[in-house]
């Protein structure tokens, strides 16, 4: 699934970044060379990191 559409980042690679460590939005698109433009995906972005830290 597409997390974010303005860099097309997808839900795996935010999953990934939150594995390795990021803590927010901004660190897990960073984490794949971009960031947040609109901000439409912030909060799922959010959500999955979240999901993936209490997981952990």
């Amino acid at each position: 699934m597409v997390v974010c559409v303005c860099n097309a980042i997808r839900e795996k690679d935010v999953r990934a970044a939150a594995r390795a460590g990021a803590t927010s939005a901004c660190q897990a698109y960073r984490a794949v060379g971009c960031q947040a433009k609109c901000g439409q995906c912030v909060p799922f972005a959010r959500a999955i990191i979240a999901e993936e830290r209490s997981a952990a």
